[in-house]
Order: structure tokens, then sequence, then C-alpha cells
């Protein structure tokens, strides 16, 4: 898998782990199935992107552009 679609899915498990609800408390918020939660969590399988964006807007996150460093001339 791409290094980029782990590196985002390791930001939206950090923030889930680093929230102040519960795991069970975002998943009821997102819509999403607590055991589709636990397995992403513990690395079992991915989110579908409609999943993903369910859970960041209850977490209140959003995608952002990367800003990139300019190579000097």
């Amino acid at each position: 898998m791409d290094s980029r679609v782990k590196d985002i899915e390791m930001q939206l498990r950090d923030a889930i782990l680093g929230s102040e609800m519960s795991r069970y408390e975002i998943a009821k918020r997102a819509g999403v199935a607590h055991s589709q939660m636990s397995l992403f969590i513990n690395g079992q399988r991915s989110l579908t992107l409609t999943s993903a964006a369910k859970i960041a807007h209850v977490l209140d996150l959003e995608l952002a552009k990367k800003k990139r460093k300019r190579k000097a001339r």
C-alpha cells in the first residue's frame, strides 16, 4: 500500500485514540459500526473513504494540502 495512504490512516487512528470521546461514541456519532472502528484501530482493515470522512467530521478534522518546501536554486 502507498505510504501516503498509511500516513493518512495513522493520522486518523491517532486522532481517534487521542480524542476525549470513546471509540464507541465516535463510531455512534459517525454512523459507523463499532466493529468496523475496532478493526480499523487494531490495523486489521482499512476504512472506506466515506467512513473515514464521517469519522473525521465527528473529530472536526479536515484534509489539507501539504505545503512543500521549495528547492534551493
